[in-house]
């Protein structure tokens, strides 16, 4: 009985499986598929503590086959390799009892661990289960992500809660022995984040010392201290502890950068949603005033889908310590929101003539094209002439920012344009 309570209720039959009814109700695709005796290799995609792990399981039973589980933490390419050797063994080729290999988070799998797997899916030595909470469009290779079905699963509701926690009170040994009243469960719900799995763990907490409990937000809120809240990459800390890492570089404090890094690292968040952050702060923030940013950002973030925990640590510090030290601009940041702004105001102002495309003689006879001036027949590949409708003429939209480069811009904007745009 030392299993936690989550472990201990897992469902074994897809009848018992809470939730879901899209893919294992009477309809459910999934269900279908099982009856059919028909697995294709498939992609489960949802937040965590939904049960993507004891679905598979029970995907895997229900279809009679061999069950293989690697985890994309803690393998690498030899370990799959391993697995996928287990499995052409222990199943046949292109039969409908060809072995399950079970990934979990498989968007932590570098692309070269996602390599390795293509072979095996493609040749039907084994049929893939992978679960991750993220996009599988971002995260998995197109070459394999086109190899398999991917089924969406939706957070749990209130009443999906609910009957979990009922089903813990009146089936599991341990807790069908105390009486349990649950009068409230909004708090539960609260500090569970959505986790179904964390939410049996604080359940099995508050009742464990008692064998007559009602439980209520009062209870709940007195009991579980701050600190249960664990960083979860659709919790409260997962949002703030990335807010804090970018306003750290805005801010120009590497310190402080490498410190939430460090903090998101040891939480095992993933390295390419941080590299992806990395990318847009570079722009954002930084901008014109030091466009090198913009390349080692993407190049950190090409350099970690490749390489993977843990040296990916290394690529994501010296990044964010370079953007941190960085002179700052957000005027392009600014620009586009500007631009966006006026778009949204005036609508689809008409296009000037001479800066329409005229590909056919009717459109020249329309005058579209006409007096438009090409910039390299001039000198300096410059010359003054109108690139805004009418209504707008003038509008000063991009303003540089007060740094060495972009003050460079600004000298250029002057003597091209003069006073009219008022740089």
């Amino acid at each position: 009985m030392n299993a936690p309570l989550a472990e201990r209720i897992r469902p074994k039959k897809l009848e018992d499986y809470i939730s879901q009814q899209h893919l294992v109700g009477k309809k459910g695709v999934l269900t279908n598929l099982i009856k059919q005796g028909i697995i294709p290799s498939l992609i489960l995609w949802g937040p965590p503590g939904i049960g993507k792990t004891t679905l598979a399981n029970i995907i895997a039973t229900e279809s009679k086959r061999p069950f293989y589980t690697l985890s994309a933490i803690s393998s690498g390419v030899k370990d799959v390799r391993d697995v996928i050797e287990k499995a052409k063994k222990s199943g046949g080729l292109f039969t409908s009892k060809n072995p399950i290999l079970f990934i979990d988070e498989i968007h932590r799998f570098s692309k070269s661990q996602q390599d390795s797997l293509l072979g095996a899916v493609e040749k039907g030595w084994v049929t893939l289960l992978g679960a991750t909470t993220e996009n599988p469009s971002f995260e998995v290779i197109p070459a394999l992500l086109s190899r398999c079905q991917v089924y969406i699963l939706n957070s749990f509701d209130k009443n999906d809660f609910k009957q979990l926690l009922e089903r813990a009170m009146k089936e599991d040994e341990i807790l069908s022995s105390k009486k349990i009243t649950l009068k409230e469960i909004d708090a539960l719900l609260q500090v569970s984040s959505g986790d179904a799995r964390k939410l049996l763990n604080i359940f099995e907490l508050l009742v464990a010392s008692e064998d007559e409990i009602e439980i209520t937000n009062k209870l709940v809120l007195e009991k579980i201290q701050k600190n249960t809240t664990r960083y979860d990459k659709t919790g409260e800390q997962h949002y703030d502890i990335i807010s804090a890492f970018i306003k750290s570089i805005r801010g120009s404090d590497p310190n402080a950068a490498v410190y939430w890094l460090a903090r998101m690292i040891e939480a095992g968040e993933d390295v390419k949603f941080i590299a992806r952050r990395l990318l847009i702060a570079a722009s954002e923030d930084i901008g014109n005033a030091n466009p090198t940013a913009l390349i080692l950002a993407n190049n950190t973030f090409q350099a970690v889908s490749v390489i993977g925990n843990p040296e990916s640590r290394i690529l994501l510090s010296q990044c964010a310590v370079y953007l941190a030290n960085s002179p700052k601009s957000n005027a392009s940041y600014l620009a586009i929101k500007d631009a966006q702004s006026i778009v949204q105001k005036t609508g689809d102002l008409s296009i000037p003539l001479h800066l329409r495309n005229a590909p056919t003689k009717l459109m020249k006879d329309l005058d579209y094209g006409k007096n438009y001036k090409y910039a390299h027949d001039y000198a300096n590949n410059f010359i003054d002439q109108e690139y805004l409708p009418d209504e707008i003429s003038g509008t000063k939209i991009y303003k540089p920012g007060n740094n060495s480069r972009e003050n460079q811009f600004k000298e250029v904007l002057k003597n091209r344009w003069k006073n009219k745009y008022g740089y």
